[in-house]
Formats: C-alpha cells, sequence, structure tokens
C-alpha cells in the first residue's frame, strides 16, 4: 500500500508539473501575442538608442527587436506587404515608398512629426547619412599622393591599390557613391568612372557601408568612400583621418519609422512608439548621425556638409537596382 501510495503521489505531482509547464508556455505565448514587433535594418547604434528612449518612457517588455540587412528587410517589405510579421518598421525610406507603392501596408501617422521636410504622411525619418571621400593623413603623406577632390579622382592609376568602396549589391553606402557619378556625369560617364575606381579598389570592394573606413583606421589602403560622420568623429578624436566633400556632391539617404496598416490589434500601441522613438530618441541617435531633420536641431560646423546634392530622380527600388545593374557591368 505504502509503495502505491508513493506511485499515486509522483504521479499527482507530475501531473502538477505538466499543467505549471503548460500554463507557463500558454503565458509565455499570450505575451508574445501582445508584444509589438519591431522589424529593423538600423546600426546597432541606433537600435541601442531606440530601446533606450522606448525603456525609458514606459514601453520596456512591450516589444521585440529583430534586425535584418537592408536587402533582406527589402525583400521581405516587397513580398509580404501586410503580412509582414512586423507592426512597426524602421528601415531605408526609399524602400518604405516602393513597399506602400506596392501594397499600401503602412498607416498614416498619426502624431506631428516636427519634422524639417515634408515627408509622406506613413513615414518620418530617424537618420540621415552622408557620402563623403576619407583619407589617412599619414598614408597619404608616406606613398605622396594627392589629397582627392573628387569622385572621379578616384578612378585616377595613381590610386592603384589604395583605395576602398562598398559593393551596391550588398551595401546602400555603395549607392551614394553611384547617385553622385551618375548625376554629374551620366550613366555612360559613370560606366568609365566606375570600373577605373573598381580596379584601383581591386581586392578591397568592401560588402559592409563600414569597411573603408576601417581599412583607412587601420592604413590598409590611403582612401576611402563611406559616410562622413563616421571621418568626422574620427577626426575630433585624434585619429589620422580627415574626409573630403566631392565635387559631385554629398548625398545622402535616410531611415524612416512607419507603422504597418494591419488587424493585429497593437496598431495603437505601435504608433505610440514610433512617436516615442521620434521624441525621445533623436538626441541620442544625434550623437551618432548628427544631421538635424526635426525642428530645433541643430549640426555643428564639422558636420554641415560641403556639397549637398539630392539625385535627379526619386529613389526606388527600380533605380536601385538599375544601378545595382551598372555596377555589375563595370567590375
Amino acid at each position: 500500500m505504502k509503495r502505491i501510495k508513493r506511485i499515486l503521489i509522483v504521479v499527482l505531482a507530475l501531473g502538477l508539473l505538466s499543467g505549471m509547464t503548460l500554463t507557463g508556455c500558454k503565458n509565455k505565448a499570450e505575451a508574445a501575442d501582445n508584444e509589438v514587433v519591431l522589424y529593423t535594418n538600423a546600426d546597432d547604434e541606433a537600435v541601442e538608442a531606440m530601446k533606450n528612449a522606448l525603456d525609458n518612457h514606459g514601453f520596456e517588455g512591450k516589444y521585440i527587436v529583430q534586425t535584418f540587412g537592408t536587402s533582406e528587410l527589402g525583400g521581405k517589405l516587397l513580398a509580404e506587404g501586410n503580412d509582414i510579421e512586423a507592426d512597426l518598421i524602421t528601415m531605408s525610406s526609399f524602400y518604405l515608398e516602393s513597399a506602400q507603392k506596392e501594397h499600401e501596408m503602412f498607416a498614416d501617422l498619426t502624431f506631428e512629426t516636427g519634422a524639417m521636410e515634408e515627408y509622406p504622411a506613413y513615414y518620418t525619418p530617424i537618420t540621415a547619412q552622408e557620402g563623403a571621400i576619407i583619407y589617412n593623413t599619414e598614408m597619404l603623406k608616406e606613398n605622396d599622393l594627392p589629397v582627392p577632390g573628387s569622385i572621379k579622382d578616384l578612378a585616377d592609376p595613381v590610386y592603384k591599390d589604395m583605395i576602398s568602396v562598398t559593393d551596391i549589391q550588398s551595401s546602400s553606402t555603395a549607392w551614394l557613391l553611384i547617385q553622385a557619378i551618375v548625376n554629374e556625369y551620366g550613366e555612360d560617364g559613370a560606366k568609365g568612372i566606375l570600373t577605373d575606381i573598381y580596379a584601383n579598389a581591386g581586392a578591397h570592394i568592401e560588402d559592409s557601408g563600414s569597411g573603408p573606413i576601417k581599412k583607412v583606421r587601420a592604413g590598409e589602403v590611403a582612401i576611402g568612400f563611406g559616410l562622413r560622420h563616421q571621418a568626422v568623429a574620427d577626426k575630433e578624436e585624434g585619429l589620422p583621418i580627415d574626409y573630403a566633400d566631392p565635387s559631385e556632391g554629398n548625398f545622402t539617404l535616410t531611415e524612416s519609422v512607419a507603422v504597418v496598416e494591419k488587424d493585429s490589434g497593437k496598431k495603437d500601441l505601435s504608433m505610440e512608439m514610433a512617436e516615442c522613438i521620434i521624441k525621445y530618441g533623436r538626441e541620442e541617435l544625434l550623437e551618432t548621425y548628427p544631421i538635424p531633420l526635426y525642428d530645433g536641431e541643430k549640426a555643428d560646423d564639422a558636420n554641415q556638409s560641403g556639397n549637398p546634392k539630392v539625385f535627379s530622380e526619386k529613389l526606388s527600388v527600380d533605380l536601385l537596382e538599375k544601378h545595382q545593374a551598372l555596377s555589375e557591368e563595370c567590375k
């Protein structure tokens, strides 16, 4: 009898444990169902700034962040539309516009953004990034190389194996370079220049937008084309890094926040989070991405580019693919 009682006790205990486990799983599932899913292509610094803004203003534990590369997230937007898992998205603005044109998948923002420029009703920018020529002052001196004043200069054979650029197939930073030369010299002129730039870069055509500046910092190459604000920060820290605003212009790409229009029951909460990111995240975002986007924001002299320009055509996924094809012809 004692043995039977012990067996019954064990069975009851296992039953209670099983019930608790199932209840725990159910609670977790319910919690996940109530959390806003944020998809983003942002860099680590931007993700951290957005999370700090949300966590410090009542949204901690109410969202999940999933990060993607720009091309991967762009593909999901265009393929899935409103069926995408995300409730809230931060992404390259031109991708958001193309996805909206294809699927009408974003809700108009319900809050006043205070943006300095006019944007579509369904998104507002979180960051802006400009391109520039970046160089290592010590490397230029050691190799008796002139400071380039234009992107076209980078095609000069004098810079053979001394420059680093990014590949537009994997990094939108490269698009800043290609926009500049296509805008200035036309597609035919750009092909010749880009072919020679790629020949000079050789093995230094990078997949990551930060690849060129890392090689310039390390002295692996003398010159790179990359994000202007990174070079400004390096110079201010005392590194032997400087930058030149190319004569073809400093072109800009913005990353923006948008709320997905769907019946998830989380639209209002997503909209509140979008507002929170803009209202409370911009101060920290400006520390890394110092281009003013909203009323009251200012850039210091170093972060005011010398030759800002806008591409002659509206940016879109179709235009990006056209320039990607042009790039492939030049390799």
